[in-house]
């Protein structure tokens, strides 16, 4: 059985008013373009109730993992280094994330998470999860087991796209280091 539901964006400190109506025939199901950016949405709403952005999330989420430099991080996220340098400003301010220069390296800045910044991911986690749960939660047992393994399967593609790319563009440089000159 498939349902339609609306939700509205509430204020960042309510969680958002769901209502479960039964489709009609005439109700078009949107396409997959469609239904991502309205699953991002959602997530939005969720990192809201934690006082987040997405992309701070993201960049977070990354940091979660190790220390990275805002060079890497903006080639992770697909953005330009002013972009991600405004964002990690806002991480810093708010004490979630530290800047530190490096032992080995005084020209390379490495950013690491805070204490408060692991707490705060965790908790975005959680808000998150139980978005998703929460929509799931309008299909059958069969369909919420099936859409939400169904991200972890994203997952895992989009973590080997990275890798994929990573060692391509490796070969390529160390293609460029060995041509003759």
């Amino acid at each position: 059985m498939m349902v339609e539901v609306s939700v509205s964006s509430p204020p960042s400190s309510t969680k958002p008013a769901v209502a479960v109506t039964e489709p009609t025939a005439d109700v078009p199901i949107p396409g997959i373009g469609r239904v991502t950016a309205w699953l991002s949405k959602m997530v939005e709403v969720a990192l809201a109730q934690v006082d987040l952005t997405l992309p701070q999330y993201r960049v977070l989420a990354i940091l979660a993992d190790g220390t990275e430099a805002a060079s890497g991080l903006a080639e992770r996220l697909a953005v330009r280094p002013p972009s991600i340098t405004a964002i990690i400003d806002g991480l810093v301010t708010r004490g979630l994330v530290d800047r530190r220069q490096e032992d080995t390296d005084r020209r390379r800045v490495a950013l690491r998470i805070t204490d408060e910044g692991a707490r705060v991911v965790a908790e975005a986690d959680r808000a998150v999860e139980e978005q998703l749960a929460s929509i799931a939660g309008h299909l059958s047992n069969k369909d919420r087991g099936t859409a939400l393994r169904s991200l972890e399967l994203w997952g895992r593609a989009l973590a080997s796209t990275r890798e994929a790319r990573r060692l391509r563009e490796a070969a390529e440089r160390s293609a460029e280091r060995d041509e003759p000159q």
